[in-house]
């Protein structure tokens, strides 16, 4: 059984197959038989769980028993008390309410890699960074809570799924290491 961390870089799209001339997963992982336990948007970057025990894949990814996930989120704005607490709290979007998460003001990390291409950045607009961990994840759901607090991202790293973290996992962008199963969710 194998469990892979591999760190997706933004624009990868999270399949094996292709999709007219995208880099997907089969141009940085050539091993049989493992699938995402999990996705992340082409324009989102970060760590990704692979494996090639459905069972595993299903305890990873499944809602009833999803391992939190924490994004570094740049955010175009200064995030206050205010915008960290409303982010806390469930927010309608609409389709779905989202469940209670973490949410903090942090500096931007000093381990994180430059973003390529570059973020865009405007002259007259401050950015921040944000901590947001969370225990379900929704199709864009960072990015549309953080919208609907007035705050748009900008930038959208997953730095850690359960026990694994690109800060202690360190890996550049499309490098991936194995790892032992074990560790997740303790119950392997």
């Amino acid at each position: 059984m194998s469990l892979i961390l591999f760190n997706k870089p933004y624009q990868v799209l999270c399949q094996f197959s292709r999709e007219d001339e995208r880099e997907t997963l089969a141009d940085y992982l050539d091993i049989p038989n493992i699938y995402p336990a999990g996705r992340l948007d082409a324009d989102s970057e970060g760590l990704m769980l692979l494996t090639d025990d459905g069972r595993l894949q299903h305890q990873i990814a499944h809602p009833d028993h999803k391992e939190a996930k924490t994004y570094l989120v740049q955010l175009e704005g200064v995030a206050d008390r205010a915008s960290l607490e409303r982010l806390q709290a469930p927010i309608d979007l609409g389709d779905f309410v989202t469940k209670p998460c973490r949410a903090s003001l942090i500096a931007e990390p000093e381990w994180l890699w430059p973003r390529n291409p570059p973020i865009r950045m405007r002259q007259d607009k401050p950015t921040s960074w944000i901590a947001i961990t969370l225990e379900e994840g929704k199709n864009r759901q960072v990015r549309r809570m953080t919208a609907a607090v007035g705050l748009p991202t900008l930038r959208l790293v997953r730095s850690s799924i359960g026990p694994f973290s690109l800060a202690t996992h360190p890996l550049m962008p499309g490098e991936w290491m194995e790892v032992p199963a074990a560790a997740v969710g303790g119950k392997r």
